[in-house]
């Protein structure tokens, strides 16, 4: 058993990614860490993605078909089969993902800072307005780890999408917020390394090129995110050149937390 933290970047294409995320093309170049390009699901919208993510199921079977989809994952996901079997779970995420599996609708005071066994995210530290600064959402990421050293963990930064939606994906702005998370992560990986923590990096969906247009369609730069494994020992497999989907996230997800998969992730575990 192993311990993970999933780094779902909102709004990461796979170009930026590339270009920009020195810290992390470093190690993949060294192979410190597995590189594949990820074939998002669609629709290329937030909250279905993050529950494809989280349960391996594609939209029209696990229902949440558009941002406006306000309840609770009713198919198995990741945090509650991680906590079925004693594990510990966290999150430092947007309040959708409180609403998806803690508590629907989302209430700001009483749900944006959580401490329970019982429910399926343990601990939780979530945000509501946006744009929301990426560096507390990964501070209140580091915390989580030094207080409660979840067995899985949840980091998910916005600004991306916030940049993107704005400006577009080819913008200087949406481009320069891609290097504040790669430097972000190069705080958290080394440190988290040491732990004996997996860490996986993408996103759950792209953006399109100009602004205004955003993303939701089937274009490349609204599908293709990038998908990274760093594990702890450091012996990755550097760019693999192939390409894998979002519904072998969550079957990959549980085989690292050493517990079963549910006989809803049909979708084979990506190769690590």
């Amino acid at each position: 058993m192993s311990k993970v933290i999933l780094v779902l970047c909102d709004a990461l294409r796979d170009d930026a990614a590339k270009q920009y995320m020195g810290y992390l093309e470093h190690l993949v170049e060294t192979r410190q860490a597995t590189r594949y390009t990820c074939v998002g699901e669609l629709p290329s919208m937030s909250r279905p993605m993050y529950e494809t993510v989280h349960t391996g199921v594609v939209s029209s079977e696990h229902g949440v078909t558009h941002n406006n989809v306000v309840r609770r994952s009713v198919v198995p996901n990741i945090f509650e089969l991680a906590r079925a079997a004693g594990q510990v779970t966290a999150a430092a995420a947007y309040s959708w993902f409180s609403e998806l599996y803690n508590h629907a609708p989302y209430d700001i005071v009483m749900d944006r800072e959580v401490d329970d066994p019982a429910l399926a995210i343990q601990h939780g530290r979530f945000y509501q307005e946006y744009p929301y600064p990426d560096i507390e959402v990964f501070a209140a990421a580091g915390s989580l780890v030094a207080k409660f050293q979840p067995d899985y963990l949840l980091i998910h930064p916005m600004s991306c999408d916030t940049f993107g939606e704005e400006y577009g994906g080819l913008s200087a702005e949406y481009r320069r917020n891609v290097v504040v998370q790669d430097q972000a992560l190069a705080a958290l990986i080394p440190a988290v390394k040491l732990l004996g923590y997996h860490v996986l990096v993408t996103g759950d969906h792209g953006m399109d090129d100009q602004p205004g247009a955003h993303h939701g369609g089937t274009l490349p730069s609204h599908r293709l995110v990038p998908f990274y494994h760093v594990p702890p020992q450091g012996n990755g497999r550097g760019n693999t050149g192939e390409r894998v989907t979002h519904l072998q996230i969550a079957p990959t997800v549980c085989h690292l937390l050493g517990i079963e998969a549910a006989a809803t992730m049909r979708a084979p575990r990506i190769g690590l």
